[in-house]
């Protein structure tokens, strides 16, 4: 169980960390964008296209650790309210339904992604090709955009388990507490 908790901190970790370099990106973008606009009269084709999918690539990881952390939207007066034993089948229950969410991002995102037509003239991308890195220095195509979702996806679906295991382990051992008293 030791190594499951490791492994679990240090994707919890990882994402905080991704988290925490695309709102970075997401502010320099916007800045560097708005001082060329406005000072120097010559804006970047770029700049608000990569701070709109810094945002969303933000909020897509960050999904995958409110999940996890169960801060997610819940009825917590209602929880406080209910038995242990009811509660703890109402908050598992609902993190089923957010890994079944996992799942329809997972299918629907793929699908997205495989069929996702179109490219963004303005940006650059570097893809891999006959097994080696190739700099392509226009018209990113929108499919590396979306493919967040099934990524997100399967990160939710992961977290939604893993919060579902741990709690299933706490109620065993008689430490399972709800999501808000947890967090006191």
């Amino acid at each position: 169980m030791g190594i499951v908790k490791f492994i679990d901190t240090a994707v919890s970790k990882i994402l905080t960390a991704f988290c925490s370099v695309l709102l970075f990106l997401m502010v320099a973008f916007t800045v560097y964008s708005v001082v060329m606009r406005y000072v120097f009269e010559n804006p970047p084709v770029w700049g608000d296209l990569l701070t709109v999918l810094s945002n969303i690539w933000l909020v897509f990881f960050a999904l995958a650790l409110t999940v996890r952390d169960k801060d997610h939207i819940a009825l917590d007066l209602i929880y406080a309210w209910l038995p242990l034993q009811v509660a703890f089948a109402v908050q598992q229950f609902w993190s089923l339904v957010i890994c079944g969410l996992g799942v329809v991002m997972i299918i629907y995102g793929m699908e997205a992604v495989a069929t996702m037509g179109g490219k963004y003239w303005e940006m650059w991308y570097i893809a891999w090709e006959d097994g080696r890195f190739v700099f392509h220095p226009n018209y990113m195509p929108k499919k590396y955009a979306i493919a967040i979702v099934p990524i997100s996806g399967f990160l939710v679906c992961i977290a939604a388990l893993a919060s579902v295991l741990e709690d299933s382990l706490r109620l065993k051992a008689g430490t399972y507490e709800r999501a808000q008293e947890a967090e006191v």
